[in-house]
């Protein structure tokens, strides 16, 4: 038994006998700001109120009338201004929400509410030109806590990497490292210069490159240059292919030691020629579009874009924009429900034109959705360090692990909404200690594994058929167990809000009720029957703190 499942039901119940079920508004339960008000609430009546033209306050009280629920379920229900309905949970619940959490396990908190809807999130997607910077990392962890989300709540999300590997960015990239490799052989021409990727990450690949290898790449380069320019196709070069391979190789090893996993990684490549010249034609056949000095351009300003935007060059090159739009047809012809892109804070612009091509291909209105990822500046000792990959001087995101560990990292991404900016201190991020956050909830895990561990070699334990749950009647006890009841509402809100950052919030807030619960109530008691329903209430917190933390990646330490 879920107490948040039953008073939906309820609540449901009552809006079709009031003939208010069909009336398009979402059914929202939350936890209410202020304990004093109850423990879960809805906004319903407020929402209802735009719809039925009538006072907020009225229809609240009107519901509330209708709602039928047990007394050992929920013990009171409140109307309060504006339009609130508030309850309050009856301690028989609380206690029955303990078994549903030892007898559930993992799946606890789990829903259906997805339905299986098949959901496509793009996120990193950093150009192969270098490491992965911060505000890639960050994507990371968000992009990945995003998908075990949404496949906690019944969806069926997959993960993809999108790798520009095509046009200019790469061939200026392929020409950097020609010129270290020119370098590392003492071919450079007087006052030759490095190119747009000065970083020494390309020297040092360039180092790392068996010598015959490097001289086949320095032979073929005028031969491979020439098949690219009639190919129209600037990766066929040698060197450019061998670096981009290099990095994505890279790129993926870093990955690996942040945690995170694709499903599926996307070459924008492979969408050249055919794809992106179908893309074109069908915009061509679909009348959006006008020739104007050469050029193919989009009407998007018919769409609600602020210009239209070009498709086609006058050198008769397709954009880059044209390209995203066929790998955006791509997803949408792979039977995608809806498509979730994880872009950079400079992409703003980018989102009114790519949902202004996808309703001209047939996307429904909300089949898009893109959330913009804030800056982050790393501070150590008040000074923010330089994130600039054309420079080459950058922090990247393995020094970002090496330096404080992947847990800690993801942890910090995940504390604030993403599309905000982020302030990372590092100085708080590498101490070991109850003032990190990361560390206050791991500690919260590992206390109780700790203690679990001393009351079973001590003959201590509990049943789940015969522990007398009754014995928890102490304040931080209720707390606790109201924190614990909470965790399929938190996850449903963060799913379908695809806020991550909710859950760091409730891992917060349910570790610092169990220290408060373990200040106040000793564990293991010379009252064997007391000890084992305080047992039973440390082991659904550690399931639930243990959930918390996978659902954000970070792991649930044992011991500290």
């Amino acid at each position: 038994m879920i107490i948040r499942d039953s008073i939906r039901r309820s609540l449901e119940d009552g809006l079709r006998s009031l003939d208010m079920a069909d009336a398009g508004v979402p059914l929202v339960l939350e936890r209410p700001r202020e304990a004093a008000h109850g423990d879960m609430s809805t906004p319903v009546a407020m929402a209802l109120a735009k719809t039925l033209r009538k006072n907020p306050l009225e229809i609240a009280e009107t519901i509330a009338a209708k709602i039928k629920l047990p007394s050992d379920i929920v013990s009171s229900v409140e109307v309060i201004k504006p339009g609130f309905i508030n309850f309050r949970f009856a301690d028989a619940a609380l206690r029955q929400g303990l078994l549903t959490v030892i007898s559930s396990g993992d799946g606890y908190g789990s829903s259906g509410i997805g339905r299986g809807s098949p959901h496509l999130i793009e996120y990193v997607s950093a150009n192969p030109t270098g490491p992965l910077v911060i505000v890639s990392a960050r994507a990371a962890a968000v992009g990945s806590a995003i998908v075990n989300l949404l496949n906690f709540a019944g969806f069926e999300a997959k993960s993809e990497y999108y790798v520009n590997d095509y046009g200019g960015q790469v061939t200026a990239l392929g020409e950097s490292f020609k010129y270290r490799l020119r370098e590392r052989f003492g071919l450079l021409k007087p006052g030759e210069e490095i190119g747009a990727y000065p970083g020494e990450y390309l020297k040092a690949m360039a180092e790392k490159t068996p010598e015959p290898l490097c001289r086949h790449m320095l032979e073929a380069r005028d031969k491979a240059r020439d098949k690219a320019r009639d190919e129209g196709n600037a990766v066929t070069q040698d060197a450019t292919r061998y670096a981009v391979d290099a990095i994505l190789f890279g790129i993926d090893v870093d990955l690996e030691a942040f945690g995170i996993k694709f499903d599926n990684r996307f070459l924008e490549s492979s969408l050249h020629p055919r794809a992106v010249r179908d893309t074109l034609e069908y915009f061509v056949g679909e009348g959006v579009t006008y020739e104007r000095d050469g050029a193919v351009y989009f009407r998007s300003t018919d769409f609600g874009d602020d210009k239209d935007r070009v498709l086609k060059k006058s050198d008769g090159n397709p954009t880059y924009f044209v390209a995203d739009v066929a790998y955006h047809r791509n997803k949408l012809d792979r039977g995608f429900a809806r498509a979730v892109d994880l872009l950079g804070p400079d992409h703003h612009g980018h989102v009114p034109r790519m949902k202004a091509a996808m309703s001209v291909l047939g996307a429904a209105t909300d089949w898009l959705e893109v959330l913009i990822v804030g800056w982050v500046t790393l501070l150590e000792d008040g000074k923010p360090a330089a994130m600039s990959k054309r420079k080459g001087e950058f922090v990247t995101l393995r020094d970002l692990v090496d330096d404080v560990g992947a847990d800690v990292a993801k942890y910090f991404f995940l504390m604030r909404r993403a599309n905000t900016p982020l302030d990372f201190d590092l100085t708080l991020a590498r101490k070991q200690s109850d003032e990190n956050p990361v560390y206050y909830v791991q500690y919260a895990h590992a206390r109780i594994s700790s203690v679990t561990r001393f009351a079973r070699e001590n003959g201590h334990g509990y049943d789940t058929e015969t522990v007398d749950l009754d014995k928890l009647s102490a304040g931080s006890e209720r707390e606790l167990m109201k924190q614990i009841v909470y965790l399929p509402l938190v996850v449903e809100g963060a799913a379908l809000s695809m806020e991550p950052n909710r859950l760091t919030v409730y891992a917060q807030e349910l570790a610092a009720t169990f220290h408060q619960f373990y200040h106040d109530c000793r564990i293991v008691t010379d009252d064997r029957s007391l000890t084992s329903a305080r047992l039973l209430l440390a082991d659904a917190t550690r399931q639930v703190l243990k959930t918390t933390l996978h659902l954000l990646g970070v792991s649930a330490p044992s011991s500290m």
